[in-house]
């Protein structure tokens, strides 16, 4: 990151969450504005506008999703990255398809966050619309057929007891092939992959 402080938004309901972030970020040296929800950052029209956004999927009031359209209705090309409980990763798969920069899953390590961040800026800043279909072609060619049913389950936000029933096998054996593919492509997380697959139309 640059020796200027990146200016870091977080939107959390929850007052424990938005200390333990807030005081991740800011000792890491990045600047930071807690927000209590997304409508409270929405309506403070005299905020700086940040260069991240860090929010939770599920709010009351609005929800994540909701934040990153009302977001792009207004034309706010500020890169977000999602948090999402377990249960919420269909939500979150659904938030990559409509432009978050990440998604990460309850729980994380400081760092992965810290990361994220560092990544969305840098992505913001110096965008390539072929690094995701790049990555994607040399993946495919590498995948079985199971494997990639998998991946277009996961893809389509189907969680691992859904792609299970549908493909007629175990969630455990779900999660082999899963884990297959990310060890294939690389990826480092589950939001990469995804990522990864829809930055290239899959």
């Amino acid at each position: 990151m640059s020796s200027a402080p990146r200016l870091v938004h977080v939107i959390d309901d929850d007052d424990a969450v938005r200390a333990s972030l807030t005081f991740l970020l800011e000792t890491a040296g990045l600047s930071c504005q807690a927000w209590d929800s997304a409508i409270t950052f929405l309506d403070d029209a005299g905020r700086p506008p940040g260069d991240c956004i860090v929010t939770d999927v599920r709010m009351p009031g609005m929800t994540g999703l909701q934040l990153v359209a009302e977001l792009k209705s207004r034309g706010v090309g500020t890169p977000v990255i999602v948090i999402t409980g377990h249960g919420d990763v269909p939500m979150a798969v659904e938030a990559l398809k409509r432009g978050v920069s990440d998604f990460l899953e309850k729980p994380f390590d400081d760092e992965a966050l810290l990361e994220a961040i560092g990544e969305a800026v840098r992505k913001a800043s110096h965008p390539d619309p072929s690094e995701g279909e790049n990555i994607f072609s040399t993946m495919l060619a590498s995948l079985s057929p199971r494997e990639t049913e998998v991946l277009q389950g996961v893809v389509d936000g189907k969680a691992n007891k859904v792609i299970a029933r549908d493909l007629g096998i175990s969630p455990r054996t779900v999660e082999v092939y899963r884990a297959n593919v990310m060890t294939k492509t690389g990826a480092k997380s589950l939001s990469e992959l995804v990522r990864m697959s829809i930055l290239a139309g899959f």
